[in-house]
């Protein structure tokens, strides 16, 4: 008689102050890390995934519950948790802030694994199964070699449209803002490329995120790299549509952009932040200082030529921004030529440069920890700068993000995607990734009576634009001749 399986439940946290990404199932994304956890897990333990992104989690009895959690979500694992507690089920807690506030988490989860979990969590295993599991492991950083494939097959209950891959860990960069390289180390571990293309063919969504920070690192070799990557997506017939997120270098080589588009990248996220040399000072964003802000549109218009589109990452509340700098960088994102728009709210994230000098001088106003991690979620102020308070600097963003998320502006942008990208499915793409944004940053003011927003971001009992309806009938054809397809990859079908 087979000895009876223990139960190991893997929970992704969503804060339920701000829902975020989760508003919407195309931006859902599956939680990357649980999957190689799974993966790490020994055959004799069942896993199971709950995604509050789809369902809000509710006790189940196992033997152990895994948590993975953004600062944000922070205060909803700890919820939870309790909950299990309560029950007498073991807690696990990983992942970055697990990472960043290890002394934190420990208070609040049973055990607790600092770092990346792959050298540790078979240990963990093995310590919980003979009765003498730790409260904190330490992971470090793993080789790059001991990286497993992601177990895909606990992600099939939700209708997830995209199939995440990491290609490489760590960040030479240093970010004033991110605490990417002190999670993940200062040098570059790059896969084998055969061994992502192999992944990759595991793989079986019709939409695809590269989830690297620096698509084309700045290493010896990264353009070479990144070309046999996408060349080797096309001889595989790897068939995705896709996008991924890079620095500025993206756009220096011609023959990168070339077999990026070949292989079906479609958007690019650009870590822009500023368009001030004085606000990239602020962020520490060396690379874009050393390229320069006259830069940005030479890049710009050398990807949009090979038909893939830009959404550019801007940051809002720099330390050193005044009222009229927010304003400023509104027209930016209007008239740089971008095509989709990220638009965030300096946070100062714990394990951050950032974080430790605006805490040691007393500058967060939302300081009440762990409660006020809620907030950390980048559309909300959690401190001023210079020249505004916190409560300007939020008044302000609210302004802002009523101009450059209206429905007029977002259809604009996405007519000239399509003039600069002669590309459809890129203007699809970013149509519905602007709306994505808004509906995000907008999120309090969504509902269904007058006077609010609706999904579509027209205010409910107002009469439409000349503009909208002017143009409403060209959208229908774009529609019926060319939208339709992607419309069906972005609900999860080919």
């Amino acid at each position: 008689m087979s000895e009876k399986k223990r139960k190991l439940l893997l929970v992704n946290p969503i804060n339920q102050h701000r829902l975020g990404f989760s508003n919407d199932p195309s931006t859902s994304y599956m939680p990357l890390g649980l999957g190689i956890i799974a993966a790490l897990t020994p055959d004799n333990w069942e896993v199971e995934l709950i995604d509050e992104s789809f369902e809000l989690c509710t006790y189940k009895p196992a033997d152990m519950v895994g948590f993975t959690a953004f600062t944000a979500n922070a205060p909803r694992a700890y919820e939870l948790a309790a909950m299990f507690r309560e029950k007498g089920v073991h807690t696990v807690m990983g992942g970055i802030h697990a990472s960043m506030m290890t002394d934190e988490v420990v208070e609040h989860i049973d055990t607790t694994v600092s770092g990346e979990a792959e050298l540790v969590w078979p240990q963990v295993i093995r310590d919980f199964e003979e009765g003498k599991i730790k409260s904190l492991y330490r992971g470090g950083i793993t080789p790059i070699d001991k990286i497993p494939f992601v177990r895909r097959e606990i992600y099939k209950k939700y209708p997830y449209v995209y199939d995440l891959i990491q290609i490489s860990r760590g960040c030479p960069m240093g970010c004033d803002f991110c605490s990417v390289t002190k999670m993940c180390g200062a040098h570059y571990r790059e896969r084998p490329i055969e061994t992502v293309l192999d992944e990759l063919q595991q793989t079986n969504r019709p939409l695809l995120f590269i989830v690297d920070d620096h698509l084309v690192n700045t290493g010896k070799g990264a353009e070479e790299r990144a070309i046999n990557l996408f060349k080797g997506m096309v001889d595989r017939k790897i068939n995705k549509l896709w996008f991924g997120q890079a620095a500025m270098n993206f756009a220096d080589n011609d023959e990168v952009l070339h077999w990026a588009a070949k292989s079906g990248c479609t958007l690019i996220l650009l870590g822009i932040e500023a368009e001030t040399p004085a606000a990239l000072k602020d962020a520490k964003k060396r690379l874009n200082l050393r390229k320069g802000v006259d830069y940005y549109q030479k890049a710009i218009r050398k990807i949009h030529k090979h038909g893939i589109a830009v959404l550019g990452a801007m940051i809002f509340g720099m330390e050193s921004d005044s009222r009229e700098d927010l304003f400023n960088r509104m027209e930016f994102c209007k008239h740089s030529g971008i095509d989709a728009m990220q638009t965030s709210i300096m946070t100062p994230l714990p394990g951050t440069d950032l974080f430790f000098r605006l805490r040691d001088q007393g500058k967060i106003v939302k300081a009440d920890y762990p409660k006020d991690w809620k907030h950390y979620h980048f559309k909300e102020a959690v401190i001023g700068t210079s020249h505004m308070t916190r409560e300007e600097l939020q008044q302000t963003m609210r302004e802002v993000w009523m101009q450059l998320y209206k429905k007029e502006n977002i259809r604009k942008m996405m007519f000239r995607t399509l003039w600069r990208t002669r590309n459809f499915n890129a203007a699809y793409w970013v149509y519905g990734t602007n709306h994505n944004y808004g509906r995000i940053v907008l999120e309090d003011l969504l509902g269904e009576k007058p006077g609010d927003l609706n999904r579509n971001l027209e205010w409910i009992g107002k009469k439409r634009s000349w503009y909208i309806r002017l143009t409403n009938p060209v959208l229908t054809v774009f529609y019926a001749l060319k939208w339709k397809y992607m419309v069906e990859r972005f609900r999860g079908r080919y």
